[in-house]
């Protein structure tokens, strides 16, 4: 809550197969991501906002929604710590990756933090933190994890006239599909603004320089659909005793900022490092 308005929900719980968060609202007050993909709402139906998850972590399917052996849940164990303060608050919370069997794959310490950027804006951090147990976790080479985010519909390119660009200087779906970047943007119309013009709004999907692989390539579609790839390249491994510590940030923002005002916003998310969970 900023101010008495929602800006997200949080959602978990052992009905679901993994936690996200809706809808994410931008200044003007209206959702700017949407639950499902609007023209396949089953095939997609793992399409939850925004949420955290990959297609292949020691072979188990996390990504895509089925009652399989294949598949995994990612259930919330423990909600460790929450801080509310003038600009920023937080949460953090332990996260198993369950098999079928309801056994822990890995381990997942997760921080949601939002921050209050002024003039309607704010920036959504995502601090985690995987732990292997008595044997190495693997996450295998997949375009898909660990983080998605799926745009309201009139934000699509292909649905409501919205674009594409990322920290490259490349714009649309054929010149960005599985490129690297910094930052990828989606930005689109939204609302009716003053004189019946659409106002414009979106959010901007930042990969930190400490992460694995960075720059992450960036899965994109025209269909409003953007994440960050952790191993399109090839697997990336988590021995016992190590931890992958990762962030990810989402800037949502008014209108359809330059690529210099982003690049300010990214290089300001890229200069603070995450802390410990516990801090």
């Amino acid at each position: 809550m900023r101010d008495e308005r929602e800006l997200t929900r949080y959602y978990h719980g052992p009905g679901l197969r993994r936690p996200f968060l809706h809808p994410i609202i931008g200044p003007s007050g209206r959702a700017l991501t949407r639950m499902g993909h609007p023209h396949d709402p089953q095939g997609h139906s793992h399409h939850n906002s925004v949420w955290i998850s990959h297609q292949s972590v020691n072979g188990i399917n996390f990504w895509e929604d089925g009652d399989s052996a294949a598949h995994g849940r990612i259930r919330q164990a423990r909600l460790r710590k929450l801080t509310d303060g003038e600009r920023e608050c937080s949460l953090t919370a332990d996260m198993t990756w369950n098999n079928s069997r309801g056994t822990a794959v890995v381990a997942e310490g997760r921080r949601i933090t939002l921050r209050d950027l002024g003039r309607g804006e704010w920036l959504l951090l995502l601090d985690l933190q995987f732990t292997a147990g008595r044997d190495a976790v693997t996450f295998g080479q997949s375009p898909f994890g660990l983080v998605g985010v799926r745009m309201a519909k009139t934000i699509g390119v292909n649905d409501g006239g919205g674009q594409l660009r990322n920290s490259e200087g490349l714009v649309d779906e054929p010149a960005m599909f599985r490129k690297p970047a910094r930052w990828v943007d989606y930005s689109g119309p939204v609302s009716n603004g003053p004189g019946g013009v659409p106002a414009q709004e979106g959010i901007t999907l930042m990969d930190h320089p400490g992460n694995a692989g960075h720059p992450a390539p960036f899965h994109v579609r025209r269909d409003g659909w953007m994440g960050a790839c952790l191993s399109l390249a090839g697997s990336v491994a988590v021995t016992p005793g190590r931890t992958l510590a990762l962030r990810y940030g989402l800037y949502v923002h008014a209108g359809v900022p330059r690529r210099e005002a982003i690049d300010g916003v990214w290089k300001g998310f890229a200069e603070e490092k995450a802390g410990a969970l516990d801090g």
